[in-house]
């Protein structure tokens, strides 16, 4: 009774979630750099809202490579993310620490 996935919509599914979180990041790029602009900011506040825009361009080129590799006919055996969610769970943290200092200092 089991039915074949839907390889497609998987890949379609994957792109969507790697985009929106690119561009929750894009997004809290902008909202830092609104923040910095509007404040009494030198220019090393600037580097949490540049940090935020470099992690949103790294998510959406993982979501462009994702996307080919889930439309390639046949998938590849390995097809797990497990790098990208590495190297997007480090910036993250890091993005965290930056914009915790700078917003302590």
């Amino acid at each position: 009774m089991g039915s074949s996935p839907d390889r497609g919509s998987q890949a379609d599914r994957t792109t969507l979630a790697w985009t929106r979180t690119s561009f929750a990041f894009l997004i809290n790029g902008a909202l830092l750099m609104i923040r910095n602009l509007h404040g009494a900011v030198g220019p090393a506040g600037l580097i949490p809202a540049l940090l935020a825009g470099a992690v949103a361009l790294g998510t959406f080129l993982i979501a462009v490579h994702r996307q080919r590799t889930l439309q390639q006919h046949p998938i590849p055996e390995r097809v797990t993310p497990r790098r990208a969610v590495y190297i997007i769970g480090t910036a993250v943290l890091v993005l965290i620490v930056v914009t915790t200092v700078a917003q302590l200092v």
